[in-house]
């Protein structure tokens, strides 16, 4: 069905994006803004603008006003963006259900790669590498067994079940460290996610942090726009991102390629997704690498995709959203453009240090280069 009038349930930057891929498809939009960001400058990108009941993000949450909105305007679609609803499984559904558009991956699928433990299972079922771990969420006492199991010297990382950007996430070295981080990590899962589920998996140290970026139609035909690297991190939050991924050897560049495909695939993905990958890589042909998670959205990220591809990402989204296959698109596999020189984006993140001395992300800005 084509998209002739959009609501964005966002706002900020990624709002902004959004609106000028619409515009660029002769695509009205309708921007949507609570009542604390009455002068934002993302309304004032949008052909239409709804004003939410409530302030602060919760106001962007409220399923139900923001279907009410589109509908009362004629929407055909509404464009999550990244964060807030963007991987809520109730919400593409409930689209659907009030006949709406969800411009991202089918409720399934979102629920699929937002279990990090039914992902593993995923990857190990589509014969991707997953390191050593639990694929389900563990008690405390089943997090130290494994961790026993691991032999001395080793280390672990404790992980949340509905995690993300790096939240509900500690590695552990030390079993006298384990009730502490096992803890903190479930709070930070509770906070973040609503879900104080944590699994574990063995700690792959020294790794470089790489991700595909994959676009499919839904019928089976998937495509990867290659891949990018954000191994400069700090507090596991994501400060560098570099496209395409330097000093990849062309072997395990298709290893990584293909694992990604394998999966996305599988679920017979329709619209884009990310597949992470820690990777170590050696001289002597021995590297290795392991399937991490997959985001099942549009990332922050995706701008450098862009830089080095010259294909606008919001647009496949939206194309594949109106109902139009990969090859329409233009997007052959194995016809995606070489990368065209490199490109960097920097991020500025924000932090907040609570009343224990720790310090917890509080968002984050970018820079383009």
């Amino acid at each position: 069905m084509p998209i002739k009038n959009l609501l964005i349930a966002n706002r900020g930057e990624i709002a902004i994006r959004i609106a000028r891929a619409a515009s660029a498809a002769e695509i009205q939009t309708h921007a949507v803004y609570s009542e604390d960001d009455a002068g934002s400058d993302h309304i004032r990108k949008s052909d239409h603008r709804h004003g939410l009941t409530g302030t602060g993000p919760s106001a962007y949450l409220d399923v139900k006003q923001i279907i009410r909105i589109a509908q009362d305007a004629g929407c055909e679609a509404i464009h999550p963006g990244y964060g807030f609803l963007s991987e809520n499984a109730g919400f593409a559904r409930a689209c659907e259900s009030a006949g709406l558009v969800f411009v991202g991956p089918d409720p399934a699928v979102l629920e699929s790669f937002g279990d990090k433990s039914a992902s593993r299972k995923l990857a190990t079922q589509c014969d991707v590498p997953v390191l050593p771990g639990t694929d389900h969420a563990v008690s405390l006492d089943e997090a130290r067994k494994f961790l026993r199991a691991l032999g001395p010297n080793a280390s672990m990382m404790i992980k949340a079940v509905a995690g993300g950007g790096g939240r509900g996430i500690r590695p552990v070295s030390d079993e006298a460290e384990l009730d502490a981080a096992y803890e903190r990590c479930s709070s930070e899962a509770m906070q973040a996610f609503g879900s104080g589920e944590v699994y574990v998996e063995q700690l792959f140290p020294m790794a470089r942090h790489v991700e595909v970026q994959v676009a499919g139609d839904g019928s089976g035909s998937v495509i990867h726009l290659w891949e990018r690297e954000c191994s400069l991190q700090r507090n596991r939050q994501k400060l560098v991102e570099v496209a395409p991924a330097p000093a990849l050897s062309p072997e395990l560049r298709q290893k990584l390629l293909d694992s990604a495909l394998r999966m996305a695939a599988a679920v017979k993905l329709r619209s884009l997704a990310t597949f992470e990958f820690l990777v170590e890589q050696a001289a002597d042909d021995q590297s290795r690498f392991a399937f991490i998670e997959a985001n099942a959205r549009l990332q922050v990220e995706h701008t450098v995709t862009e830089e080095v591809t010259g294909i606008d990402l919001v647009g496949v989204q939206l194309g594949i959203a109106s109902g139009r296959t990969l090859k329409e698109l233009g997007l052959v596999p194995g016809e995606v453009p070489l990368p065209r020189g490199i490109a960097l984006q920097l991020r500025v993140n924000a932090e907040t240090m609570t009343a224990d001395g720790m310090i917890r992300p509080a968002g984050s800005g970018t820079l383009q280069a």
